[in-house]
């Protein structure tokens, strides 16, 4: 199953974050699934960092490395098809970074992984 991370969910599941649900990480741990990670997401984590938001206890490259890589998730990159979803949608939510993953989602087809029930509003499979 292909999934797609919540910038929240990513963050949690490498702090090891008792919010994380068992569901989700039985999802993330489980070889078979392709586990995917936007761009939005480790931007909007860089931004974070860079207003000196206390995101992380590592660098942002020792994030990326180890949040990621090191977990053999995979970059969604994005795509004209993603942003063409984005001018479309309605303003259930404000949020830049989780429009951009509620589009992905919905191009591709695959659930998002997240905690926010905001997203529900625009018909996508969201998992927690």
């Amino acid at each position: 199953m292909r999934l797609l991370l919540d910038t929240h969910t990513l963050i949690w599941y490498y702090q090891t974050d008792p919010k994380l649900s068992a569901l989700v990480r039985t999802l993330l741990e489980d070889p078979w699934n392709d586990v995917l990670v936007s761009p939005a997401s480790y931007w909007e984590v860089a931004i974070k960092i860079s207003t000196q938001k206390p995101v992380l206890q590592v660098t942002f490259d020792v994030f990326i490395r180890e949040a990621i890589f090191d977990n053999n998730f995979k970059i969604l990159p994005i795509e004209p098809k993603h942003t063409v979803i984005v001018a479309t949608l309605p303003f259930h939510h404000k949020d830049p970074f989780d429009r951009l993953l509620i589009a992905q989602a919905l191009a591709e087809g695959i659930p998002l992984i997240s905690t926010d029930s905001a997203i529900d509003a625009y018909g996508v499979q969201r998992l927690w």
